[in-house]
């Protein structure tokens, strides 16, 4: 089997549930208990949140675990846009955002805020100038994404927390779901003031993520309750995965360089290789892209029924983003960077590991050029 879906989901490390089971089994208090059970869990949590700061390079007290980065970052738009209504009800993000996000947005529509969708270039990428045109006095939040789930470009998470500095009342917010540990990024020197984090992405678990939420900045939270995670998420915390978190953050971490250098290598031989089938066209862009993304389609083929085609060849890929895959509708992403839609409708991207090899990609290479020709026979 070849597992190239990891923009989907990543194989937990087997540290990552050994952590998961031994704190499940063996310290399984309430943290919010008064015995010393409770005491060790939350001992524990604590430990977890300070070695995910550490390894973001920010305070313990900036870091708030919930269940995945869907919830960060909800809780980071709706948060911010209830709280500070008041001020302004106007918010901005881009047109290829996560599906979590755009729903997000179009909610707080209905509840009476404007919402500006910034265009992308053929690139799928935004332009910084356009989102400073697009600030007005009564803008609150602008919400972009550090790495595209379907494509993989890299947007100017920099560039535009520099910008945003000019716009005290701005608060920004990045979902780095796709980029941690494959695309460095310093939350402080991009003047980040909320970032999304979902661990399955990095070899974690299902269930759990993390809000970082830049002191100072004020939020309103989205659940009622017994005041958990300073009383921004209320809910018995998921010690175990958090602790799990925090072990599958420092395995990725470490295995960064290497592991970042592979998967370009990786890539490239991909793309080479793609590029001399017929009927091939690579949309991922080679310039400000992620390293573990090639999302192409095969003209004329639906990308559904490549799926499947490749599956029985021991191939696993996949179409959009997991949360769109079924709906069977054309990628927006690749529509809003001016693809045609009939090419949009037989995308098919390849996601990496840092556990993949070359020899999976040379391999998938055969299976997709001979699954090619298979379909371009029968079409003929």
């Amino acid at each position: 089997m070849i597992y190239f879906d990891n923009s989907a989901t990543t194989k937990p490390y087997k540290e990552v549930l050994d952590s998961f089971v031994t704190v499940s089994s063996d310290f399984f208090g309430n943290p919010s208990s008064l015995h010393s059970m409770g005491g060790q869990a939350e001992k524990l949590l604590s430990q977890a949140r300070e070695q995910v700061a550490k390894l973001l390079k920010v305070k313990p007290t900036e870091i708030y675990f919930t269940s995945g980065g869907t919830e960060s970052n909800n809780i980071a738009i709706k948060g911010a846009a209830l709280l500070n209504r008041n001020k302004g009800r106007h918010l901005i993000t881009t047109s290829v955002e996560h599906a979590s996000v755009m729903s997000a947005m179009e909610q707080l529509e209905q509840e009476g805020f404007d919402i500006t969708y910034l265009p992308v270039d053929e690139n799928g990428r935004v332009r910084v100038e356009d989102v400073e045109k697009a600030i007005r006095k009564d803008t609150i939040f602008i919400s972009v994404m550090q790495v595209n789930n379907e494509v993989g470009t890299v947007q100017p998470i920099k560039e535009i927390g520099e910008m945003v500095k000019k716009y005290p009342k701005i608060l920004f917010h990045t979902d780095t779901v796709q980029g941690i540990g494959k695309v460095p990024l310093s939350l402080q020197k991009s003047n980040v003031d909320l970032c999304s984090l979902s661990a399955h992405k990095f070899h974690g678990l299902k269930g759990t993520g993390a809000l970082f939420i830049r002191e100072g900045a004020r939020l309103a939270p989205l659940f009622s309750g017994g005041n958990q995670e300073r009383k921004m998420r209320s809910g018995t915390e998921n010690v175990a995965g958090a602790v799990a978190m925090a072990k599958a953050l420092r395995m990725t971490m470490v295995k960064s360089e290497t592991g970042i250098a592979r998967m370009k290598k990786i890539q490239s031989m991909l793309r080479t290789a793609l590029n001399e089938i017929e009927g091939i066209k690579i949309h991922t862009p080679i310039e400000n892209s992620a390293p573990h993304i090639v999302n192409f389609s095969l003209s004329g083929m639906k990308s559904e029924v490549v799926i499947h085609a490749l599956e029985q060849e021991g191939v696993f890929v996949s179409t959009t983003s997991a949360c769109s895959s079924k709906k069977k509708f054309p990628s927006k992403t690749l529509l809003a960077m001016g693809v045609p839609e009939s090419l949009a409708e037989s995308a098919i991207r390849i996601s990496l590991s840092f556990e993949n090899i070359e020899e999976e990609a040379k391999t998938a290479i055969v299976k997709i050029k001979k699954t090619a020709n298979q379909f371009r026979k029968v079409m003929d």
